[in-house]
């Protein structure tokens, strides 16, 4: 197990990152049919690609989930993996074309590096091009290049965000299933690990510690603005699911961003998740989507424990926590 998303056989994942603009994007690529979900709790999201997700639309499969920084503007570079996906005659065949469907979330992190730098489509081509199966780069890379966590107080006190991966072959599940997920940590509230309680990455007090931001909330509400935040996860497996149980999975696994994000879901963030199934294991819907939400709680702690300080924002590693 190589502790990722690429453990789910067909799922592939590259990267195209820019440290001096501090932004990027993460392609996801599935070499073969993927049912797909989405779920969104928080009330910012900016996507592409989703309404046909629910459970009125027709094409649930798509080729590719794209997580990206630039907030609004991130959306173009969903445009370079289509034509890189478009180049290698991969999409649903309409008789006249074959056409690549791609889902893609975005992030805010405009504020972090420099505003003027946002993913277009050369750096979604670049990142559909880099795009394997095996190990990855994790922390300040990809979509969660600019990502920071804990802003209630200004980004001049916030933490660096950072992307992260997990993976399980569940004890005593259906034989050979698997379930994994990746994040991109760009969260309003603090990061803490369920196990301990402690916070790993949040608001920076004047004193050096970290701040409670359900505690500051009263105080600093007024100061919050609209979507600056906004935390994308992936959960994959390689069970057979429908397109019911494969929402179902999106829904459960937010459980595993309430176990780590404190607050999460508000108004200022865009929270989503989507769910891939590429069928092969028969597999209860329950038991995914609990998987699910464990894992995702493993790679958001992963993110900030991985990542490193960028643009003044500085890591959990700074603080001596990234082990802990």
């Amino acid at each position: 197990m190589l502790g990722n998303l690429c453990d789910v056989p067909g799922v592939l994942v590259g990267h195209a990152t820019d440290p001096e603009g501090a932004t990027g994007c993460t392609a996801v690529l599935f070499g073969r049919p993927a049912v797909v979900g989405v779920d969104v709790r928080g009330s910012s999201p900016e996507t592409r690609g989703t309404a046909g997700l629910g459970q009125t639309g027709i094409v649930r499969h798509r080729q590719g989930i794209l997580l990206t920084g630039g907030s609004a503007f991130g959306l173009s570079a969903a445009d370079g993996m289509i034509r890189f996906l478009e180049e290698r005659g991969i999409g649903l065949d309409v008789g006249v074309a074959r056409i690549p469907l791609v889902s893609a979330a975005v992030l805010f992190d405009l504020a972090v590096g420099s505003a003027g730098a946002r993913p277009d489509a050369a750096m979604g081509y670049e990142a559909a091009a880099s795009a394997r199966s095996g190990t990855f780069a994790e922390g300040s890379v990809g979509a969660a290049t600019g990502a920071s966590v804990g802003n209630i107080l200004g980004m001049e006190r916030a933490m660096k965000g950072g992307l992260g991966s997990a993976s399980a072959r569940p004890d005593g599940a259906e034989e050979g299933l698997i379930v994994a997920a990746l994040v991109a940590v760009n969260a309003f509230g603090d990061v803490r690990d369920p196990a301990t309680g402690e916070t790993l990455a949040g608001p920076r007090l004047d004193d050096g510690g970290l701040g409670d931001t359900v505690g500051l909330l009263p105080e600093a509400a007024a100061r919050v603005r609209w979507g600056e935040n906004t935390t994308l996860g992936i959960v994959a497996t390689n069970a057979r699911l429908d397109t019911s149980q494969v929402q179902k999975v999106a829904e459960m696994a937010h459980d595993g961003l309430a176990r780590t994000i404190s607050p999460v879901h508000t108004t200022v963030d865009g929270d989503l998740v989507f769910a891939a199934a590429l069928g092969e294991v028969d597999a209860t819907t329950d038991v995914v989507g609990a998987w699910g939400a464990r894992v995702l709680s493993e790679a958001v702690l992963k993110a900030v424990r991985t990542t490193r300080g960028l643009s003044g924002l500085p890591s959990a590693s700074e603080y001596g926590l990234e082990d802990r």
